[in-house]
């Protein structure tokens, strides 16, 4: 089963790669009407909380620059920003450094050990790393409708 969660998360995530690189990064931060935000806070949001579980799911510390909590983390918007966010080119490789983690560093044995401390969210509760990376694929699909949305508006 947990093989089943691995293979999963690399298919998502090279979904999400194969869709990203062909939208034109011109079309990243326009706001679309009835959108709370744009293609590149969807990426970078997807990135900053696979990265955010990384010490619960991989036993690794963070791999993303602090700037991605200010940009990206839930209830941020770009409206707020102060700073230039990532380029395209930077969202890429950190999503394709992720995909290498996933490749790499995940194993079944990992997503089914306990957690010292369950993580909560909200009304959730999270009891293992392979419950936690099942609700990020499920966060993550979210986030890829919006941004397949997003481009079909602009597209229009």
């Amino acid at each position: 089963m947990s093989e089943m969660i691995i293979n999963t998360a690399k298919t998502g995530r090279q979904l999400v790669l194969q869709q990203v690189k062909a939208i034109p990064e011109e079309l990243f931060d326009i706001q679309v009407g009835g959108f709370n935000n744009t293609i590149r806070w969807n990426l970078g949001h997807m990135i900053y909380w696979m990265d955010k579980y990384s010490p619960l799911v991989f036993g690794s510390p963070s791999a993303i620059p602090d700037s991605y909590e200010a940009l990206f983390n839930t209830g941020t918007k770009p409206l707020d920003w102060t700073f230039d966010p990532p380029s395209k080119e930077e969202l890429v490789e950190m999503l394709t450094a992720q995909l290498s983690r996933i490749i790499s560093d995940l194993t079944p044995e990992m997503l089914g050990e306990k957690l010292s401390n369950p993580f909560s969210l909200g009304p959730f509760q999270f009891s293992t790393p392979g419950e936690l990376l099942n609700f990020t694929l499920i966060h993550e699909a979210f986030h890829l409708g919006t941004i397949s949305s997003q481009v079909k508006v602009l597209s229009r």
